[in-house]
């Protein structure tokens, strides 16, 4: 395996890119197409040089992408093209069940569905635009945001706080009333229940 961690600097189709996980956020990305939107011309290309999508080089040459999953489907559903991409790793030469192997004992992989059931690699959708949503990966986007939990290296640290809400807070609530459903999200986020989670912030002020 070669790791090289450099910069393609010739454009990649949006449409090229291969997910490496099932679900994101919807609400999310319907956030980053908003603030997309509210760019200009010079800001759009600063922007998209300081974020570049991190991805491992698979066989057939293709592109995986393992972060900026949101940010590509908003992009794309934007209008956008194309965007530069970092090579993190070169696996273009091993067979393609190696490859998903090998991602996922690295935590380059997440193949959960929008129930947080495992599926098979080959539920990966092929391209950005088959990423299913997942309303609880939303919930805990912006659980982050007000402070619900701290930024944190782990790997799919929010699909792991989605997948803790999942089973806490019923998805009709989520769906029909995100203000209350995120209201109720941070006060599990704050108990010890969400101890074990990846930057949990500690309890509520007891006074």
């Amino acid at each position: 395996m070669a790791v090289v961690r450099e910069p393609t600097l010739k454009p990649v189709k949006i449409e090229d890119l291969r997910p490496t996980q099932i679900t994101v956020g919807m609400r999310e990305v319907e956030a980053k197409r908003k603030r997309w939107r509210e760019k200009g011309e010079k800001e759009e290309l600063k922007f998209l040089a300081e974020h570049m999508m991190p991805t491992i080089l698979g066989p057939k040459r293709r592109h995986y992408i393992i972060d900026h999953h949101h940010l590509a489907r908003a992009l794309h559903d934007e209008g956008r093209k194309d965007v530069l991409v970092t090579v993190v790793a070169d696996l273009s030469r091993i067979e393609m069940d190696a490859f998903w192997v090998f991602l996922d004992n690295r935590n380059w992989l997440h193949p959960f569905d929008a129930q947080g059931r495992r599926r098979e690699y080959h539920s990966i959708p092929k391209s950005v635009t088959g990423l299913e949503d997942d309303p609880y990966r939303s919930l805990a986007g912006e659980l982050r945001r007000i402070g619900g939990f701290a930024k944190d290296t782990t790997p799919f640290s929010e699909f792991l706080w989605a997948d803790f809400l999942r089973r806490r807070i019923k998805r009709k609530l989520v769906e029909e009333n995100f203000a209350d459903a995120l209201e109720k999200a941070l006060r599990l986020a704050k108990s010890s229940d969400a101890d074990f989670l990846p930057g949990w912030c500690g309890p509520l002020d007891p006074r």
